[in-house]
């Protein structure tokens, strides 16, 4: 009904008018500046408006014949519904899973009740520019979703016809002040102050100016220009305005609404409920990390999801085509989110819409949006803005050997971490040499493509293909591929956690056994030419780091080493207290080990030294023995870096040096 309305209201656009499609007499620009000048000049939008916009939606990249999340093709982010109806969204959990993650009370859920109308993922007046934008250009819907200059030219004859519909006035000269609603309008958004975000976003953009080069080697430019917009036509548009009661915790010109979860009892049983814990954070107890998701689902089904009593939940969920936030757990409370209760009583959860390994990208305006929200939840909570704290789905480790393997991988190896950590304005920095003893990981992600097979082949969580995978596109990706030596025929490295039996891990696209991403610090093994080795998961793992185009940073800081004496010591999922820490009626959690242990004569990157603790919350009410507690102990732990995923071990267990001490040569 969506996308027959849609289709409906872009042909009455196009009967009605608004401009005009002219044929090319000259030759089609070959180059991007001149596409965009050209588009510009023939719908009579100014270049810095299309150029703005463009750069919101995508950078300017062209993402050859690959959506968005929200079905958006090309460096105009032209929407068709079709594609996103036709594309099968994943569960937001896998059978038998614990999204909560804590043995005293483990919560089981079914991803057969995970289901939500698919005609529910965007909102109607994002779902089908793509028809609207061939009636205007008459140009086939195909070269619009694969040829930049198309598609250029379509998100042109958008504006153009946006603009002409408010009642302003329309020409490449006009003042670009005066396109505000347009420009809030070709967001997408169907509440006012999403579209007032997008907009926003756009002018302080065109303020600024940018230049980079394309994912297809196009180099841009938007040349900075002052512009105070007249937002005017905004309220023209006739959008909704969100609620935004008192305590929403959004930063100021974040599209943000409360869209709350329900804490609810579910039976008699004060044990039945859902679907998260209250707390009392930070005075309770310090947040200590931001968890990165997907929602391996649209917006809409997502937020469905959330709001059941019955199901679990997680702080915020964040929109594709327009950055647009709803929250949903406050930020004392512990939501249900990341499969591991230690890492879920000291985090906050964001659900970005996407797909880890669907070969749909992410959109600006959502990077930006989440970052907005990161920053300002890290300086509100002090979370150091690092990859040891603002961590993956994908970095969170397994609470005991036994659930490491069914941990999630999101959101994957296709987002994009430095230019996140850019828009934070927490960029990785160089802040070593050699001999310091430590390398950040930073590859280039527009040229770095690793030859990942299996997207959209099996859902998440499946670390090995049946049949054999077919290849997935080649994109820009944050990890780099680690090797057992330094050779690019060298067998990737094993992830006894996800092949006990020691044979190597795969390219297949969920099995992150062997990959390294941008920010994470690793402590160096060992050069041998254009290769580089790190310490990870007990071994040594290399990765190619040539000169010429490196793919990581040196960096300083200290390290753990087993303490002297000791072969080798074990590694923990979570930093749980000692027994004789419990009180009388609460039952002690055991300290399990994983399936991995740390050997004399290696190194790791220390992300920080934290207590032993335990969040006690298993009833409804808080009436059982020890319930709304912390309970602390005098076990201390170091978190480190130990494979993909973070991992702790027992500060007794370690020596806490500079990295510079013993590094290599």
């Amino acid at each position: 009904m969506l996308l027959a309305a849609a289709v409906a209201a872009a042909t009455a656009l196009v009967a009605t008018g608004p401009v005009a499609a002219e044929p090319l007499t000259a030759p089609p620009a070959t180059d991007r500046q001149e596409q965009y000048a050209a588009a510009a000049a023939e719908y009579g939008v100014p270049q810095s408006v299309l150029l703005g916009v463009s750069y919101l939606e995508s950078r300017w990249d062209t993402h050859p014949g690959q959506p968005s999340t929200s079905g958006g093709y090309g460096p105009m982010h032209l929407t068709d519904a079709q594609h996103v109806l036709s594309t099968p969204a994943s569960g937001h959990v896998d059978e038998g899973e614990d999204p909560r993650g804590d043995d005293s009370r483990p919560l089981t859920l079914d991803p057969a009740t995970a289901s939500a109308p698919v005609e529910d993922a965007l909102p109607q007046a994002s779902l089908q520019t793509l028809d609207a934008a061939a009636a205007l250009t008459g140009l086939a819907e195909e070269t619009l979703r694969s040829d930049a200059a198309a598609n250029i030219r379509g998100g042109a004859a958008l504006l153009a016809s946006y603009q002409k519909e408010l009642a302003a006035p329309v020409g490449a000269g006009t003042d670009p002040a005066a396109w505000y609603g347009a420009v809030a309008r070709y967001s997408g958004a169907d509440t006012e102050d999403a579209a007032a975000a997008f907009a926003d976003e756009v002018y302080d953009q065109i303020g600024l100016g940018a230049t980079r080069t394309t994912d297809d080697g196009q180099r841009v430019t938007l040349a900075a220009t002052t512009v105070t917009p007249d937002q005017s036509g905004l309220h023209k548009l006739g959008l909704r305005r969100a609620e935004r009661p008192d305590g929403l915790e959004c930063p100021v010109r974040l599209a943000c609404e409360w869209i709350p979860a329900p804490y609810e009892q579910l039976s008699a049983d004060p044990g039945d409920y859902g679907n998260h814990d209250l707390g009392n954070r930070p005075a309770q107890q310090k947040i200590e990390y931001i968890v990165i998701h997907d929602t391996e689902g649209y917006f809409g089904p997502s937020v469905n999801l959330v709001k059941r009593a019955d199901y679990l939940g997680w702080h915020y969920t964040l929109r594709s085509v327009d950055g647009y936030v709803a929250q949903h757990i406050k930020a004392k409370d512990v939501g249900w989110h990341a499969g591991n209760w230690y890492v879920n009583a000291k985090s906050i959860g964001l659900e970005h819409e996407g797909f880890a390994g669907h070969g749909t990208w992410y959109t600006e305006a959502m990077y930006r949006a989440s970052a907005k929200l990161v920053r300002h939840l890290a300086l509100r909570f002090q979370i150091p803005l690092d990859r040891q704290h603002i961590i993956g789905h994908d970095n969170v480790p397994g609470t005991t050997a036994g659930t490491v393997a069914g941990m999630h991988w999101d959101p994957g190896p296709y987002w994009d971490w430095s230019h996140y950590f850019d828009l934070m304005k927490a960029p990785f920095h160089s802040t070593g040499t050699p001999h310091t003893g430590l390398v950040t990981i930073d590859p280039d992600f527009a040229t770095n493509r690793p030859a990942f097979t299996g997207c959209n082949q099996q859902p998440p969580g499946v670390p090995k293909p049946t049949p054999p995978a077919a290849p997935c596109p080649l994109r820009g990706s944050s990890a780099v591929i680690l090797r057992t030596a330094p050779s690019a025929t060298a067998p990737l490295v094993n992830d006894l956690g996800l092949r006990p039996n020691g044979t190597p891990d795969t390219m297949y696209i969920s099995d992150h056994g062997a990959r390294a991403s941008a920010g994470q610090t690793y402590a160096l093994a060992d050069i041998q030419g254009d290769w580089t080795a790190i310490w990870y998961l007990n071994q040594k793992a290399w990765f190619y780091n040539p000169a010429s185009a490196p793919t990581a940073k040196w960096a300083n800081g200290f390290v753990v080493t087993p303490k002297a004496g000791k072969t080798t010591i074990p590694v923990y999922g979570r930093a749980y207290p000692e027994r004789a820490a419990y009180p009388a009626g609460v039952p002690y959690q055991t300290i399990s080990p994983l399936q991995y242990t740390l050997s004399a004569g290696q190194r790791y990157a220390v992300g920080g030294v934290l207590p032993g603790e335990y969040y006690r919350a298993v009833t409804f009410d808080g009436s059982a023995p020890g319930d709304w507690t912390v309970i602390r102990g005098e076990n201390r732990y170091v978190q480190i870096q130990f494979g993909h995923r973070v991992m702790f071990v027992n500060l007794d267990d370690v020596q806490i040096q500079p990295a510079s001490v013993g590094a290599p040569a």
